[in-house]
Parts: C-alpha cells; structure tokens; sequence
C-alpha cells in the first residue's frame, strides 16, 4: 500500500533515525536535552500524515512526548531541594535589590525640612568661622581676598549677613558675629584706615614673593615654565600669584605681619602714656612748688614791718649805736609829717635861710692890679 501523499505546498516528513524496535522507549524529556547538548536546535514537530494504517499518533498539546505502543509517560525526576533552595535564595536577593533600586515617592515636607537643617547646619558654621577668623584681617572675617574691591567688599557683606543675621540665624552669638562683619565693612570702607591696612597687606605680599623666588631659584620645573612662558619667570610669578596657594601664603603671612604691628602700636601707646604721666606730674610738682613760692612772698610781706621795727629798735638810743655826724654841722629841718610839735613854719622861698657858697679850701689867688 502506497504511503499517502502530504497536501499540497508541505514537505515530507524526514525519516528520524531513532533506535531500533527492540531499543527500549526514550524518556520523556530526554530528546530535547539530547539535542541541546548536541547544540543543535531543537526539531520542529512533524505534520500529520494521511490518515491510514501506518500512520504515527500525534503528539500531545504539551510537546510530551508518548511511546509508540501509548503507553503512558513516565513520572519527572524530583530536583535537588539544595538547588530549589539555591534558586529561591536569589530571587528574593535579586527582588529585594530590585526594591532598594525603587525611588521612594516624593515627599515634600520632608524635602524641605532636610533643606531646613542644612541651611541651619551653613549658618551655624559661618558664625563660628567668622568668630574664629584674624581679628585684625576684615578680609578674612568677611571671607575675601587681600585685593578685594570695595564692590566686592559690599556684595560679600549682604550675603553674608543674611545668612548670619540673628533673626534667621539660631546660633547663640550670631549678633557677635553680625556685628563683626558690619565693623569689617565699616574699615574697609573707610579711605583712611584701609590705605594703612593695605601698606601692611602690600608689606606682607611682597615677603611672600621674595620667599617663591627664593624656593624657585632651583626648581627645575619653574625654569622650564620660564622657558615656554611669553614673558619668562614674570609671566610665571604673575601666574602664581593668581593661585589659591598664593593667597593662602598671603593671607598666614599676613596674619604674622598685623600682629607684629599691632604689638609695636600697643608699645608706642603704651610709651606715650607713660611720658604723658610723666609730664602731667612734673607740671603738677612745677605748679605746687610755684604756688608755695608765691605763699611763701606773700608772709614774707606781711611780717616786713615786723622786721624793720625790730630792727629801728635795735638800732635806737638804747641800742648804744652811734649817731651818724651830719655833714657841716647842720641838720635838715623836719617835715611837717615828722614835727609833731609843729615848730617848723614854712616861709617863702626868698626868706628861707640859705647857708654862704663855701670857700675855695686850696691856696689863695693872687688879685692882680
């Protein structure tokens, strides 16, 4: 009987090579692995063929397959439960990875109270470095370079007090350190005392430069920054001194410069204290030994008529002194003050007694006829 012929546009069926009639049946499951192992791809299902006697029973809906005799399929093997613990144990780390992976929903008021505690956090940490900075450097209070401008002086100063400004700031001295920075606004703006900060900054930078050229002198990598430089070593010193190292030198060297200026401006002060006290107390002891002179002149001219009529009383009739001759024998008359008895009578100049012209005492002249 002739083998029914497949419908028109299939290909027949190929023949399989499987084992011999007297070969036990294979197990199900076992030609997939087979071929799996072989590396092959696994076979497609064949058509079915004519209906007839030679025809092979269609496989089952499962792609399990059956014995040729229907036999039914024999039972699976049971797995390793160390393998399906294995398994299970990295899935649930694979899920629970999975889930660590997931963004948490969006929650707003936790949002803004993490932002709340770190602007709380910077606000704190800025009143303590301002408290901590060089107190004789408005620079470094406000957290400014040594060359800052007066422009960039006030657009430091309103961001920084806003954020330590005591009414938004919860720190326990943020006043101290509000009324900081507004004193270091206030110098740098002054014209006067920042052109004598500035002498000192200038003073302290120029050490810092002679302090690189004295290290570069011998470096082998600033000579041959020099070489591909334009302007040489100035083109390098310039470009350094553009660095965050450089003005970090400059500011520690500053710091070393204001203090030792401060500490000869508290010498001088302290000396010129000591010499005006000095003078105000010479001045006093002038003035007390001026006053106890001009005292001293004033008793002495009370007691003055004492002392001349001690004196008259000495020299009087009981003394024993004796009298002074008058000169010719005559004695002035008394005046009217001193005559109490009143004896002496003015007279008119012409009837007032005038003694004669005295004589020649020398030899006598002879008279001439």
């Amino acid at each position: 009987m002739e083998d029914a012929q497949p419908p028109n546009g299939a290909q027949p069926p190929l023949p399989s090579a499987g084992p011999s009639p007297e070969a036990p049946p294979p197990l199900p499951g076992a030609e997939p692995v087979a071929a799996a192992a072989a590396g092959a791809a696994p076979a497609a299902p064949a058509a079915p063929a004519a209906a007839g006697d030679n025809a092979a029973p269609p496989l089952p809906a499962d792609g399990v397959g059956v014995s040729p005799t229907g036999a039914p399929p024999l039972p699976e093997e049971e797995e390793d439960p160390l393998v399906v613990a294995e398994r299970e144990r990295e899935a649930a780390e694979k899920a629970k990875e999975a889930e660590s992976l997931q963004i948490p929903p969006y929650d707003e008021e936790a949002l803004k109270e993490f932002y709340t505690d770190l602007k709380d956090a910077e606000r704190e940490g800025e009143v303590n470095r301002i408290l901590s900075a060089f107190k004789l450097n408005p620079f470094e209070q406000l957290n400014l370079h040594n060359d800052a401008t007066n422009e960039e002086v006030r657009r430091q100063y309103r961001k920084v007090s806003l954020m330590v400004h005591p009414d938004k700031c919860k720190h326990a001295r943020a006043k101290d350190a509000f009324e900081v920075i507004g004193a270091a606004q206030k110098e740098l703006l002054d014209e006067e005392k920042r052109v004598k900060l500035v002498f000192l900054l200038q003073h302290a930078k120029e050490e810092v430069k002679k302090d690189w050229k004295k290290a570069a002198k011998g470096d082998a990598a600033v000579r041959l920054a020099a070489l591909m430089d334009e302007d040489g070593k100035q083109g390098v010193a310039a470009a350094f001194e553009q660095t965050d190292e450089f003005h970090e030198q400059w500011r520690i060297k500053a710091r070393d410069v204001l203090a030792r200026a401060e500490w000869r401006r508290r010498k001088l002060t302290k000396r010129i204290g000591e010499e005006t006290e000095r003078a105000k107390e010479e001045f006093k002891e002038e003035k007390a030994a001026a006053k106890q002179k001009v005292q001293h002149e004033k008793a002495w001219e009370k007691t003055r008529e004492e002392r001349v009529g001690s004196w008259r009383d000495f020299v009087g009739p009981k003394g024993g002194a004796k009298k002074q001759k008058t000169l010719g024998g005559l004695k002035p008359p008394k005046s009217k003050e001193s005559d109490s008895e009143r004896r002496y009578i003015q007279r008119p100049t012409g009837e007032q007694f005038r003694p004669p012209p005295m004589k020649h005492a020398g030899p006598k002249r002879e008279e001439k006829d």
